[in-house]
């Protein structure tokens, strides 16, 4: 059992203003969750934030610190305008940076000017899938209440790059044992993080940040990564991130904050990015020296190679002088990885595993209703095909990679609600692995085998009381007289209870 979440932040804009403040917009959306799950909310606590301190045993100087890196304030402090915090009816307020925190577990805020779903702890991947989708879902709703309170639309996106050379994450966080070496888990991790996306990529239209130069590529996210390893996420971005932010015990435990992963609007993906991670996380932990053998020469322009690479057949270096293609490094880990399943969930991931490396090895667009990039490059080229230039010798070309509307298509793939992945699922065209019923579930209710449950049972029970929330602590103001607070720690991820919250959240206010 390993903790995992997911964090997506949406594209928003406004179709009948492009030019609107996203930061004000993403604000009044936070808003309008609030109002969509009435009074089942709390704000943000901002205690157990430590964005400066690195696994590699430095911290930063806040003075040296880029402000995107200090999520230990909020959105307007760094940068937009100071915000007051006031003290009114019991609870503090921040009329300009909102948060809400769910009673699914979920929390749900603005991060560099764009909304963002940050799911619940879950322990499996297929749970991974579902709160995710639940993300998605509230989104909409919140999108619907934005729209009936504020008399505008809006449209948002889940995906990664806004085409004019900006990039925002879709973010993954795993549990990790604190004694194992973090100089082994870079070498071991990072060549499953470069090649996994053959199978989780969105696809792309555009070569480079800015999609300066013409074609199609399997990641929104690979252009952008810039380092191996660093401590930021919005600057030289780095495949693996180092942040020392545990959110649990820290003798026992790291948080592996991984933000090299595309957005997906399919189920598939999302549970092979989140399930065969883990896994090789599992060998990784256990020390398994074959993963050696897959450990690559360099692995930054290895991540574009791989994504420029449609073919699957291009070879990157290992360290071992050797070549293979990011196939070939996914069955190895395929292998390696079946020594590590312990469970049902585990073994779902590696039947899909395979399922999808065969087709994907046969003919990439026999994986269509799996793999994303593989649908997204089918419709682009169906697009292609129909307004193709047929010459005055009978022959066709395509249209070209450059035209606008291939980039509009793109864009129009991951708009929720009615986008073309949208219209893809809803025409039995995607695999599902959730149903609509339990994503309706997953809105209002948080898992029940993680810390999520006792944060959310106590915010849905006793919303009065609780003052602020956070991933490992719940702040509680009982005391109306003298307005002292009382901190509840969440320090273990596994326990889905706790004494106190348990006995308050019998006490339904």
């Amino acid at each position: 059992m390993r903790i995992v979440g997911i964090e997506t932040e949406y594209g928003i804009v406004d179709p009948a203003n492009p030019q609107a403040n996203p930061i004000l917009m993403s604000s009044r959306l936070v808003e309008a969750c609030r109002q969509w799950a009435g009074d089942n909310t709390a704000r943000w606590d901002y205690g157990g934030e430590d964005p400066l301190q690195d696994q590699r045993g430095s911290r930063r100087e806040r003075s040296q610190a880029h402000p995107d890196m200090l999520t230990d304030e909020s959105e307007f402090d760094r940068g937009a305008g100071k915000v007051t915090l006031r003290r009114r009816r019991g609870s503090w307020e921040d009329p300009a940076h909102l948060n809400a925190v769910l009673a699914n577990g979920a929390r749900f805020y603005v991060d560099h000017a764009h909304p963002e779903y940050s799911g619940p702890e879950v322990s499996s991947a297929r749970d991974a899938v579902l709160w995710d989708r639940a993300g998605d879902a509230i989104t909409l709703e919140a999108a619907s209440q934005y729209r009936e309170s504020e008399g505008l639309d809006i449209a948002l996106y889940k995906n990664n790059v806004d085409g004019k050379g900006a990039s925002y994450g879709t973010h993954e966080n795993f549990l990790v044992r604190r004694d194992v070496n973090f100089d082994d888990l870079i070498r071991r991790l990072t060549p499953h993080l470069v090649t996994r996306q053959v199978m989780t990529g969105a696809g792309r239209v555009g070569l480079g940040q800015r999609g300066e130069h013409e074609g199609f590529q399997i990641s929104q996210r690979a252009d952008y990564m810039e380092a191996e390893v660093g401590l930021e996420t919005t600057l030289r971005r780095p495949i693996i991130n180092t942040r020392d932010e545990p959110h649990a015990d820290r003798a026992q435990w790291r948080r592996l904050h991984v933000i090299i992963g595309d957005a997906n609007c399919f189920e598939m993906p999302v549970l092979l990015k989140v399930g065969t991670t883990s896994l090789v996380l599992a060998a990784v932990e256990a020390q398994d020296e074959r993963l050696d053998a897959l450990e690559l020469a360099d692995a930054v322009p290895a991540v574009q190679t791989v994504s420029h690479d449609v073919s699957l057949r291009v070879t990157i270096p290992l360290a071992t002088g050797e070549n293979a293609t990011a196939l070939e490094i996914q069955r190895a880990l395929l292998g390696i990885c079946r020594d590590y399943a312990t469970d049902a969930g585990d073994h779902l991931v590696l039947v899909h595993w395979e399922r999808v490396l065969d087709a994907l090895e046969r003919d990439p667009m026999s994986a269509s209703k799996d793999v994303e990039w593989v649908a997204k490059l089918a419709l682009l080229g169906r697009l292609r095909e129909r307004h193709a230039t047929v010459h005055p010798d009978g022959t066709a070309e395509p249209l070209a990679w450059t035209d606008a509307r291939l980039a509009a298509l793109d864009v129009q793939w991951s708009r929720l609600g009615d986008g073309w992945a949208h219209k893809l699922t809803q025409a039995g065209q995607v695999t599902r692995l959730t149903d609509d019923a339990e994503v309706a579930e997953a809105m209002k209710r948080a898992p029940r085998d993680t810390r999520a449950a006792a944060r959310a049972r106590l915010i849905a029970a006793r919303p009065d009381i609780v003052d602020a929330a956070g991933w490992a602590s719940v702040v509680l103001d009982r005391d109306t007289e003298h307005g002292e607070l009382e901190v509840i720690h969440l320090d273990d991820p596994h326990r889905a209870s706790h004494p106190l919250i348990d006995a308050l959240a019998s006490q339904r206010a």
